[in-house]
């Protein structure tokens, strides 16, 4: 016997209310909010449900996004967390600081070790070395892995130095020089000083 589907009812329109009911429970509800990369986030309710969102398609998997084609509270909820800045917009990763432990946000694809801005260097910048204690001033940053760059007189990586092994070999390269000299913040390297390489997480941010 051939049959023939039934044609789907169309969606109700939610109503003012409804929409302001939403954006309100959005705010108030006990809700947690977890990123998961890729866009992606999973929202644990009030009622112990776990529902995953997709925010950049406006998706949710919960029966009001999914049975109604409403923009629920759980995508509300994921919006608002990232406009307040506890939760990382698509794209970007909720990350420790190397130094200090405070939580930031970084590209999904960026290498740790990660620091905030309190504790980020750049050329021109004073560091403390935490082997010696010493005070020097950065001269370049680079993306080289300190266990791939070579130190010409020593015949080995920066990683392998020895004074640097206790230091994650995995870490981007720093050059500094001694004693502490005037360089201006992202300025050009006096030829006449001596650059010294170190692994990244060698240094702290002298305060």
């Amino acid at each position: 016997m051939k049959t023939t589907a039934s044609p789907k009812a169309p969606l109700p329109v939610p109503s003012p209310e409804h929409l302001t009911k939403r954006s309100r429970r959005a705010r108030t509800e006990p809700m947690s909010v977890l990123p998961l990369g890729d866009g992606l986030y999973e929202v644990e309710s009030a009622s112990d449900h776990t529902y995953l969102v997709d925010l950049e398609a406006g998706r949710c998997t919960c029966p009001d996004h999914v049975f109604r084609g409403a923009r629920c509270k759980h995508i509300r909820r994921v919006a608002i967390e990232i406009t307040e800045g506890r939760s990382p917009p698509p794209g970007e990763v909720a990350v420790d600081c190397h130094d200090c432990g405070e939580t930031i946000f970084v590209d999904e694809d960026e290498p740790a070790p990660f620091y905030c801005e309190d504790h980020a260097i750049f050329p021109g910048d004073t560091v403390v070395d935490r082997e010696t204690g010493d005070r020097l001033t950065v001269v370049d940053v680079s993306d080289l892995r300190a266990d791939a760059v070579e130190i010409g007189a020593a015949d080995t990586t920066v990683a392998e130095y020895e004074t640097n092994a206790d230091y994650d070999p995995d870490v981007p390269v720093v050059g500094a020089v001694y004693p502490h000299a005037t360089v201006a913040r992202r300025g050009v390297v006096p030829s006449s000083l001596k650059v010294y390489v170190f692994p990244r997480t060698r240094f702290e941010k002298a305060q």
